[in-house]
């Protein structure tokens, strides 16, 4: 999930490029100390190299009210990083012939569908790809925040009735909006929730038990507390349920995930093209309080996954700065020999 970025374009790449100016840090520990501050309470960090041993550190806070340190186990909020594991489990649906990603939301979804501008022409294929010309529901002024609702069919309301962006297929437009409705495509294909499937098809082959569903099924002690200029309390029990945006998981759990994903372990050959068709081995995330970063760096061979939990407006600039001084790191060190 997409909250809307206050930072300016120039403003992030002022702080991206500060972190480049200054003398590279010697390890990642050094990284995040030189990040952590100025709006960022606490960050963890999981870095996958290939021939190297993962690697995971932490700095600042884990709950700045009571000077509890950040952990590198903790959990987090990964927000949009949700929609890997979803289309991950759209593809393996495709690919067993259970979806179809030329489907249209009037054929698949026909009560949902009901006011949903171009239903009868918007496919799984161009939701998964973000081409659905569907207005964002997270751009709407009265998108509860720090008050969700409790499923996600409110959050429909908020798209139904809105003029296209634009003609299906013919655009890229990030849009929370359209794996809100895959969420929902994937539950009515299933006969019960998608997440349960995530676990059994996509986290237990893994051994992934750090990777939740939602707030309310995380361990609440072990979750990281968030911040908002705009909200008084510790944003860390607010639940948001709309799919593509609700998952809790460790930095570790997202990098094994990532790491199995790209390199082709988790799929199947024709689950992996499908996949590759649709989506990417990357994404961010962001939340009010909960700022994330998953990447894999080809030239690196690194998958590099980054959490932030913060107060300030600039926060977004920091990240990325922040993940600047990491790849710098892991640039600096001496490459893995080849066997």
């Amino acid at each position: 999930m997409t909250l809307t970025r206050r930072t300016t374009l120039a403003g992030l790449a002022a702080l991206a490029g500060c972190a480049h100016l200054s003398p590279a840090p010697a390890t990642l520990p050094d990284a995040l100390a030189e990040s952590v501050g100025n709006g960022l309470d606490g960050l963890i960090v999981y870095v996958d190299r290939k021939g190297s041993a993962p690697q995971s550190c932490a700095a600042g806070w884990k709950d700045r009210a009571s000077q509890m340190p950040s952990d590198p186990q903790a959990l987090f909020k990964i927000a949009s990083i949700s929609k890997l594991y979803i289309a991950a489990a759209a593809a393996k649906l495709v690919a067993g012939r259970r979806l179809s990603l030329d489907g249209t939301l009037a054929d698949d979804l026909p009560d949902l569908a009901q006011g949903i501008a171009n239903a009868d022409r918007i496919t799984l294929k161009q939701l998964l790809q973000h081409r659905s010309g569907l207005f964002n529901i997270t751009d709407a002024p009265q998108f509860p925040w720090f008050a969700p609702l409790p499923d996600p069919a409110g959050y429909l309301a908020l798209a139904r009735g809105r003029p296209a962006l634009f003609e299906p297929g013919t655009r890229h437009h990030y849009s929370n909006t359209n794996y809100l409705l895959i969420g929902a495509l994937l539950d009515r294909k299933l006969g019960h929730s998608h997440q349960r499937y995530i676990e059994q098809a996509l986290l237990a082959p893994l051994g992934l038990t750090h990777t939740y569903a939602r707030v309310t099924l995380a361990d609440a002690a072990n979750l990281v507390s968030g911040h908002h200029p705009a909200h008084a309390g510790d944003l860390k029990t607010v639940d948001y349920p709309v799919p593509g945006g609700s998952m809790v998981a460790t930095a570790q759990d997202v990098g094994v995930f990532l790491r199995a994903l790209r390199d082709g372990v988790l799929l199947t050959a024709d689950e992996q093209a499908i996949y590759s068709s649709v989506s990417v081995y990357e994404h961010t995330g962001l939340l009010p309080g909960y700022l994330s970063i998953a990447r894999h760096h080809r030239d690196l061979d690194a998958v590099v996954v980054l959490f932030a939990n913060t107060s300030a407006a600039s926060a977004w600039g920091q990240i990325e700065a922040a993940h600047s001084r990491v790849v710098r790191v892991l640039s600096a060190q001496r490459p893995p020999a080849r066997s």
